[in-house]
């Protein structure tokens, strides 16, 4: 119903600009009388005109995610409990994250150092700094599902 009322007016529209336009009282060009010549071609334009969103990889607090970033400091292992090889990556999007790959379960990235690039696919944690991706590795309980780095090639989990 909304469309047939939109058709009707932008016919009502266009009759009108025709018959001001024209300086006769005889309507010379041809008036678009179905919806198909009327709305339709107006609503593919306003979709057509509509910008495209960014597409931004989004990341669910407590989820499995997955990407790509661009390691932009190395830190120091964190001792305390499990062992964890940390380091911040920076996403194409510009979101920083901290990647705590435990290397009591997995083998530490060797040689990783600011510039390279690490693919990654863990749990997802959201904090004030950007997040925290951790489960880079296998379940040695087989209760989690597995996550990885990916450096140069070679897989880590």
């Amino acid at each position: 119903m909304k469309n047939y009322i939109i058709g009707i007016l932008v016919l009502f529209a266009v009759i009108g600009y025709l018959r001001t336009s024209n300086n006769t009282s005889t309507i010379t060009h041809e008036v678009p009388t179905t919806y198909e010549q009327t709305v339709q071609p107006l609503q593919q334009k306003v979709k057509q005109s509509k910008p495209k969103p960014k597409t931004h990889t989004i990341f669910r607090n407590g989820q499995q995610a997955k990407g790509v970033g661009t390691v932009i400091r190395t830190l120091s292992d964190d001792i305390q409990g499990s062992r964890h090889q940390r380091f911040i990556i920076k996403l194409s999007s510009g979101k920083t994250l901290l990647i705590a790959h435990n290397i009591d379960l997995a083998p530490r990235i060797s040689y990783l150092k600011v510039g390279d690039s690490v693919e990654f696919y863990g749990v997802y944690e959201n904090n004030s700094k950007g997040g925290v991706i951790h489960w880079t590795h296998h379940d040695p309980h087989n209760r989690h599902l597995a996550g990885w780095l990916r450096h140069k090639g070679r897989t880590y989990q």
